[in-house]
C-alpha cells in the first residue's frame, strides 16, 4: 500500500498521472469532493467534470462528498481522491466562514485535517490524491485568496509528511520530491 500526493498548479497534468498511478488496478474508489456538474448554471465546470469521468475506467466507482474521511473509511479498495483543494473549499463553504476570523473557526480546519490524516494513515489499500499548488503567484488582494493559500500550504505539508511519495507536475511532467 502506497500513499502519493500528486501536486502541481492548474492544468499541470496532475489529475491524468495519479490516474494513470492506479489504471492496473482491478477497483478503485474515486473520491470527488467538488461540486456537481451543472451546465446551466456553469458550462465550463461541467465540461470539466465530464472529461475527467469520460478518461475513468468503467469498473472505477465514483463516490461524490466532501465527508473524504468517511469515504476513505468506507473504501475497500486503493483511492483516487481528486482534489484536496476542492475539498478544503468545500469545508470552508459548508462551515460558513470565510467571512469570520480564522481564530474563531481554527478547530474546525485542524479537527478536519487530523480526522482525514487519521483515516489516511490506517487504510490498508494505496491512496493516490491530487492536490493544488499553491503561493508562487502574486499575495491575493483579498483576505479569503490568503487565507486558501496558507490553508492549502498547511493541508498540503500535512499530508506530504503521510505519503511515501510527492509528486510535483510541471508542465505534464512530474517530478519526485
Amino acid at each position: 500500500m502506497r500513499k502519493v500526493l500528486v501536486t502541481g498548479g492548474v492544468r499541470s497534468g496532475k489529475s491524468v498521472y495519479a490516474e494513470s498511478l492506479l489504471a492496473d488496478a482491478t477497483a478503485v474508489t474515486y473520491i470527488t469532493p467538488g461540486y456537481p456538474a451543472d451546465p446551466a448554471a456553469d458550462p465550463e465546470w461541467a465540461a470539466r467534470v465530464h472529461s475527467h469521468q469520460k478518461r475513468r475506467p468503467t469498473h472505477w466507482r465514483t463516490v461524490e462528498t466532501v465527508d473524504l474521511a468517511a469515504a476513505l473509511a468506507a473504501a475497500d479498495s486503493p483511492v483516487l481522491i481528486d482534489c484536496i483543494g476542492t475539498w478544503l473549499t468545500r469545508s470552508i463553504d459548508a462551515w460558513g466562514t470565510w467571512d469570520q476570523p480564522f481564530d474563531d473557526w481554527r478547530h474546525l480546519f485542524d479537527d478536519a485535517l487530523l480526522n482525514l490524516l487519521e483515516t489516511w494513515r490506517r487504510h490498508p489499500h494505496t491512496i493516490v490524491a491530487v492536490t493544488n499548488e499553491v503561493g508562487w503567484g502574486l499575495v491575493s488582494q483579498y483576505p479569503s485568496g490568503r487565507l486558501f493559500a496558507d490553508l492549502m500550504g498547511r493541508t498540503n505539508q500535512r499530508l506530504g509528511t503521510a505519503c511515501d511519495d510527492v509528486v510535483l507536475m510541471v508542465a505534464g511532467r512530474p517530478l519526485h520530491l
